[in-house]
């Protein structure tokens, strides 16, 4: 997972970094530096969305296989604030043949819950 990480240009450039790693679990983090944030200096949507579909897709990859988002949804709770390292953690809730269903939570530096969401991935790979 750390590899994957390591080779996805827009993992690297929204500063996104794994923290937890186990089967069907993930946990990644990120601070919202300057240019992570709206024009009304909070977190954009866009960042927390992004960071959500990322951690809850390496939760989906943990049976080793390739994912791609089928479907989610999402809601926005709570503003992030610039400088805070959010944190978001995904789980896998059910695996078919071909999809996988994952939750994923996103928190402040306070446990504050910002944003909550659902995914469908699609397996890629036979």
């Amino acid at each position: 997972i750390r590899a994957i990480c390591a080779h996805n240009p827009f993992m690297q450039l929204l500063g996104v970094e794994p923290r937890e790693m186990e089967k069907d679990r993930m946990v990644f983090a990120l601070t919202l530096n300057d240019h992570l944030l709206n024009p009304y200096g909070i977190a954009h949507g866009g960042v927390l969305f992004s960071l959500a579909d990322n951690t809850a897709g390496m939760a989906a990859r943990g049976d080793g296989r390739s994912y791609v988002t089928l479907s989610s949804s999402f809601n926005f709770l709570r503003p992030g604030k610039a400088g805070d390292t959010i944190r978001a953690e995904a789980k896998v809730r059910r695996r078919g043949g071909a999809t996988c269903y994952v939750n994923v939570d996103i928190t402040d530096s306070a446990g504050e819950l910002l944003a909550s969401g659902n995914s469908v991935f699609f397996c890629i790979e036979k």
